[in-house]
């Protein structure tokens, strides 16, 4: 078993003792690897499994803080050619996918919904789980969609990412939005997801590099790169994905970028059988 000495992502996010908070930057990375992990799972492992219980206590940061994916114990997996499994409600409060909660249909878009909680974490440095203020009982998610919708996010945004490129908050903040579509059926897959997060993460790296050449008086690299195929279909609502990708012979696949590693075995009703090995995804990006 390998310790991850980092803590999780909302012990960063609430920067309790003996952590750091963490930057816009960081925080863009390890939702990239959490959203990696997520598309391997639902697209690319020998059998699509269903985590069910994403949320940022589940992310693990090694000192390096990149990010691993943990705790297995709730996960579904289903055939290759299923999209939704009938199941008791599990998950945790605040961010449980709410047409899960009312049918008792998982698919790999509950999943996503629970990303697009931790996405409005990452962008507001608030943890999901509902709070009271003054006898009311606050949600993160119903205050965040309000101010997207009041045109008043930078009201709600944490002061640690105020200062980075408004475009690339708000393209964040719009992708969380899509995540968290009442209907599934108007959420992107976690492979698009991805995608948006990669090209947020190279517009911005350009613009970095671009701004340290302005300021070392060199000339700056010209023309930002036009919007990707994945970023009209988040605005236009065409989030269907018609790629499907190939089977390997089990978790590990060796695949570019992505490690497993053993994390626990437990009980799961994942498998059917008494046991199951619960793997963590290390993102090298």
């Amino acid at each position: 078993f390998e310790f991850i000495s980092g803590g999780t992502l909302s012990d960063h996010l609430l920067a309790g003792e003996g952590v750091s908070p963490l930057s816009f930057q960081d925080r863009l990375r390890i939702a990239t690897e959490v959203a990696k992990a997520l598309s391997y799972l639902h697209t690319e492992a020998s059998i699509t499994i269903f985590h069910r219980d994403i949320k940022s206590s589940n992310a693990l940061l090694d000192k390096r803080n990149t990010a691993r994916l943990a705790d297995f114990g709730a996960s579904r997996s289903v055939s290759f050619e299923q999209t939704s499994v009938a199941t008791a409600v599990q998950g945790t409060f605040g961010y449980l996918d709410p047409e899960y909660h009312q049918t008792g249909r998982l698919t790999e878009k509950s999943d996503v919904y629970s990303f697009g909680v931790i996405l409005a974490e990452l962008l507001t440095g608030q943890l999901a789980i509902p709070r009271q203020e003054n006898n009311v009982v606050r949600y993160l998610v119903m205050d965040f969609l309000v101010a997207l919708k009041e045109n008043s996010l930078f009201k709600v945004i944490d002061p640690l990412v105020l200062d980075e490129s408004q475009e690339a908050v708000e393209r964040i903040a719009r992708l969380a939005e899509t995540c968290l579509k009442l209907s599934a059926n108007d959420r992107p897959t976690m492979r698009e997801v991805e995608d948006e997060l990669e090209a947020v993460r190279c517009k911005k790296a350009k613009a970095d590099d671009t701004m340290v050449s302005v300021n070392s008086g060199r000339s700056s690299v010209g023309g930002g790169a036009a919007s990707s195929e994945t970023s009209r279909r988040i605005r236009t609502g065409q989030y269907r994905s018609e790629r499907r990708f190939p089977y390997d012979d089990g978790i590990d696949l060796g695949n570019p970028g992505i490690t497993s590693r053993l994390v626990s075995t437990s009980p799961s009703e994942a498998s059917g059988r008494s046991s199951t090995t619960q793997y963590s995804m290390e993102m090298e990006v």
